[in-house]
């Protein structure tokens, strides 16, 4: 790398607003202090030459030697960078993401580059909050509806069953909902959906094996997905492979582009070693659901019924916005 001439390196520190820029030897004692460092801390050039870099410190993180690690860090890996609360001369506290570097400048042996990100941090903290008390009060709300709808079919004298299934597809909308909270409703994992869709059959010889790359789902699909894996593994658990101890399901997914870029998945769900199983005489709720929630124009939903168990392949297009779930009246059942 060519050597940076004195003045241009001199006009650029000069010129940083928001960046301080400092020097230390090996043990935290400052060396120099440039850019905006005065402004962000509030320690002037003349008081912060000579002290050592543990005073922007937390108490915690100076005993914990967190600013000696970081030295340490860099001079044994070439970088180290990490975010965490600093102080002020005053006490008061900023979050900063700093950069420190191995440097050779007399006595100095690492520089530090840091800013403040205090307003980024609080907004972050305040989305959090808003994110938990949403995630309470949609939970309060699907356990008040899964209450009402259970008393209410119950006084009318709707089948055990029936209660039981309507109940526990309320209950796949909740888990997808916990799914989602996990990530900040920032999008799911297809990996943590299918697992915790199929949680109860994990166990120590686990019945359900997956094999696919990362991928990332919006909310809407991610809660879609949900409900359609939720319903094959209800039908597995009833009639199918996860019905008889030897049973097992193998789920294979794999994400491919088209020639404008648009991402499409495709997931393979294939029962194997489960009792012989022949398609539904009508169409239920998850064959009507299997029919409806993928888009058939970009793949949608084949499902065959197989000497030993039920083969579902389903294909659809990554979207920003899933269409909402629709049952279609009357639909037919959806077979290979």
């Amino acid at each position: 790398m060519p050597r940076v001439p004195a003045a241009f390196a001199a006009k650029i520190i000069d010129n940083m607003r928001g960046y301080a820029i400092i020097a230390m030897t090996e043990d935290g004692t400052v060396t120099e202090w440039l850019a905006d460092a005065e402004a962000l801390t509030g320690w002037s050039r003349e008081e912060a030459l000579g002290m050592n870099i543990s005073a922007i410190f937390t108490e915690a993180d100076r005993a914990a030697g967190a600013h000696i690690k970081e030295i340490r860090k860099a001079l044994a890996e070439g970088r180290c960078e990490d975010s965490r609360w600093h102080l002020h001369w005053n006490g008061s506290r900023f979050w900063a993401n700093g950069l420190t570097l191995p440097l050779v400048d007399g006595d100095a042996v690492v520089m530090k580059v840091f800013r403040d990100e205090t307003p980024l941090k609080r907004a972050d903290d305040q989305r959090i909050l808003l994110l938990n008390e949403l995630s309470h009060r949609v939970k309060n709300s699907l356990a008040t509806v899964q209450s009402v709808v259970d008393q209410t079919l119950r006084s009318a004298g709707v089948n055990a069953g029936v209660r039981n299934d309507l109940t526990a597809r309320i209950m796949a909308l909740s888990s997808a909902h916990n799914v989602l909270v996990d990530q900040n409703w920032a999008g799911a994992e297809l990996e943590a959906i299918i697992r915790d869709v199929t949680r109860a059959f994990e166990g120590p010889v686990p019945r359900v094996h997956l094999e696919g790359e990362p991928v990332q789902l919006l909310p809407s699909q991610a809660v879609t997905l949900s409900l359609v894996l939720h319903e094959l593994v209800t039908n597995a658990a009833k009639y199918g492979a996860l019905s008889i101890p030897k049973g097992r399901v193998e789920i294979n997914w794999n994400l491919s582009h088209d020639s404008e870029g648009l991402r499409f998945l495709t997931l393979l769900w294939r029962e194997r070693d489960g009792p012989p199983v022949a398609p539904p005489t009508r169409a239920g709720f998850g064959t009507r659901l299997l029919a409806s929630a993928l888009n058939p124009q970009h793949g949608g939903a084949r499902v065959r019924y197989e000497p030993e168990g039920v083969c579902a392949l389903l294909s659809f297009r990554l979207v920003e916005k899933a269409p909402a779930v629709v049952m279609a009246p009357g639909a037919a059942p959806v077979a290979g």
